[in-house]
């Protein structure tokens, strides 16, 4: 029984554990596998049934502790121990006839004591009334515990059934018809599923042999070239090359290892590294093919200084050739763009594509010119000034003039103060430090909001107007026009960090701050309505005015499809600004408020301590006055020389206190 019992419990438990588990199932994050939804509802619907299932278990549970367990476990702590104790009282009661026996029987026939004879019949007396209660007690427990035994067998197997019973109808009442159906779905669902499997495994595995297939070529160690040519376009390689080690004046060893170029260094690791080391600096270094007595396909790298050089065994003379023409290409440093990590290739690529949109803007320009610009505006654009309510019946010329000069690069801080370099407006006069460092605290170390993306300059140019996105728009349009006509297509890559007081332009290499604009002076920003990887913002200079207006310039900048998220960044950095001056303002008008109340607070203290002050002469004036006043009606008081002289000097002192107060 307490098999069965503690087998329950621990089944309930488990079902109810499974239930929990089945629960948390949407949580787990699975590494090769996404979401599925229909995965998790199906398993949210098993933990509901496998929950009720619990609860009927639990159920189970209680009743085969009250119906099963609690009579045999009666029987065994009640009636037996009842017994037990029983018996050791007759025995007691037993063991105290004999002895009263035995002193009863040394009573001596000669000298007869009625005193101890009395006390000797007493004992005997009550030793056998004692007896007898006792041994008719525990016959008749021994009689009744026959007929509780057969009741203490019977009662828990009657309770064992009934539990099951009662449990078995529980389960037939809630697996109703609708969750057999559901039963049934799961059921169809796992054979489509095993049969999506087995098609998924069958055209992985002819995926595999055509693969194996293709790959034929690639496994052979010095394949055909004409079958895989050579590509001679390479910036970037990496694999496995054998280097000679020089271990004695003529000896030398080799060792496999893998190699890999970054930027202009050729780097390597062996096996079991964490990362990889400098070889050597391979810009404008030399290359060639070597013939080596014991090694094929070996090839040497000399430095620029003559002073290094080492000696590599590729696998193949494909792999060797792509190893000299890759290295050469990074000794004529055809890796460097903007970005270091840019190969040529790509950025023909880039080209191609910048060509492809600088047209599909002038396309899209010239089809707005023609039927007016659009005032539609985008979710990621911003302005502190009023909208564009007004803009269908203005030109565009009124807002970009067509001969507007462009600026098309940054000035470094380098070159800022060089004669015959014009400022960019908006940049700070004040010079930084070329190597990254500054003497004091940047302003914007204690801003709460720090981020950092990666735009490209395009150019800026000054606007006429700083309240509507169509400026940006325009701006835009006349710049990528000005590229394309002039063949314009190198861009100054740089990171933009946005903080709560200002946007920085920062050198990736160098992280030199280009330009800096205060964030209070950027009064508009937009990214492009169908483009999302241009945007621009408008920075009101606080220099100079020009025809009674402020000067406006508008930058327009290229990023990795994040002109939204870049646009949203500075609008959170503006309200973030908004609200910490605001803060600042009333902080200040609090403290204004605390300086008025204790100001108050003085004057009042000062005028109470001049009341009491005056409370306090005027009960001295009184109390040397008092005795002068103590004559009768109709008496004269004549005051002595000395009272008179008091009395004037009070007189003279409370006339004294009076135009002190």
């Amino acid at each position: 029984m307490r098999r069965i019992y503690d087998a329950q419990n621990d089944l309930s438990a488990a079902t109810h554990l499974t239930s929990k588990l089945l629960k948390e199932y949407e949580k787990q994050r699975f590494p090769l596998g996404g979401d599925d939804e229909v995965m998790t509802s199906t398993l949210q619907q098993f933990s509901k049934v496998i929950d009720e299932l619990s609860s009927c278990h639990a159920v189970l549970s209680t009743q085969l502790a009250d119906a099963m367990m609690f009579p045999i476990s009666q029987f065994k702590e009640r009636d037996l121990k009842e017994i037990l104790t029983l018996k050791e009282i007759f025995q007691i009661a037993s063991n105290d006839h004999d002895v009263a026996i035995n002193r009863y029987s040394r009573l001596s026939k000669r000298r007869e004591n009625e005193k101890t004879k009395f006390e000797a019949t007493e004992d005997v007396y009550t030793a056998r009334k004692k007896q007898h209660q006792t041994m008719m007690h525990y016959f008749c427990a021994l009689n009744t515990i026959q007929y509780k035994k057969k009741i203490a067998i019977l009662e828990p197997l009657l309770g064992y059934m009934q539990a099951q019973i009662s449990f078995f109808k529980m389960g037939s009442e809630n697996l109703n018809g609708q969750l057999e159906e559901f039963m049934s779905n799961i059921a169809t669902s796992v054979q489509n599923v095993r049969r999506e499997m087995d098609s998924d495994v069958e055209t992985m595995q002819q995926t595999i042999q055509d693969m194996e297939v293709a790959s034929e070529p690639l496994y052979l160690p010095d394949p055909d070239p004409k079958k895989l040519p050579v590509n001679r376009n390479l910036t970037r390689k990496a694999g496995y090359l054998n280097i000679r080690n020089k271990t004695g004046l003529v000896s030398s060893s080799w060792e496999r290892q893998y190699f890999f170029t970054q930027g202009g260094n050729l780097m390597s690791q062996a096996r079991g590294d964490v990362a990889g080391g400098l070889v050597m600096d391979i810009d404008n270094c030399s290359v060639m093919a070597v013939d080596s007595e014991d090694r094929r396909y070996c090839f040497q790298i000399t430095s620029f200084d003559g002073k290094k050089s080492v000696i590599l065994q590729a696998e193949s003379r494909k792999d060797s050739e792509e190893w000299i023409t890759t290295i050469n290409n990074i000794s004529k440093r055809i890796y460097l763009t903007e970005n270091p990590e840019v190969s040529s290739c790509i950025l023909d690529t880039f080209i191609t594509k910048w060509l492809c949109v600088t047209a599909e803007l002038m396309i899209f320009h010239f089809l707005c010119r023609q039927s007016r610009p659009r005032t539609t505006r985008t979710n990621s654009t911003g302005s502190v000034g009023s909208d564009c309510s007004g803009l269908t019946a203005l030109s565009l010329d009124s807002i970009v003039a067509p001969d507007t000069p462009i600026q098309f690069d940054i000035i470094s801080p380098v070159s800022e103060d060089q004669s015959g370099q014009p400022r960019t407006p908006g940049q700070s006069g004040r010079r930084t430090n070329p190597f990254g460092e500054s003497g004091e605290k940047s302003e914007s170390e204690d801003s709460i909001l720090h981020q950092l993306f990666i735009v490209r300059f395009l150019g800026s140019m000054e606007v006429k107007a700083d309240d509507c996105p169509e400026v940006v728009y325009e701006t835009m349009r006349q710049i990528l026009a000005a590229r394309a006509i002039h063949n314009i297509f190198r861009m100054t890559e740089s990171h933009l960090l946005v903080t709560c007081d200002c946007l920085k332009l920062i050198d990736p290499q160098t992280q030199v701050t280009r330009l800096r604009f205060p964030l209070p002076n950027v009064v508009l920003y937009a990214t492009h309505q169908e483009n999302k990887r241009l945007f621009g913002f408008v920075l009101r200079t606080a220099g100079g005015r020009t025809e009674g207006r402020p000067v406006s310039v508008c930058y327009i900048f290229e990023s990795n499809n994040e002109g939204e998220k870049i646009c949203d960044s500075v609008g959170l950095a503006k309200q973030i600004a908004l609200h910490a001056e605001l803060d600042r303002r009333a902080s200040e008008k609090q403290k204004e408020i605390e300086k008025v109340k204790e100001k108050q607070e003085k004057e009042i203290s000062k005028q109470k301590q001049i009341e009491k002050d005056l409370e306090e002469q005027s009960r001295l004036i009184a109390a040397s006055n008092r005795p002068n006043q103590t004559g009768t009606e109709g008496h004269f008081v004549v005051l002595g020389t000395n009272q008179s002289e008091e009395g004037d000097q009070s007189d003279d002192g409370k006339k004294k206190s009076e135009s002190e107060a």
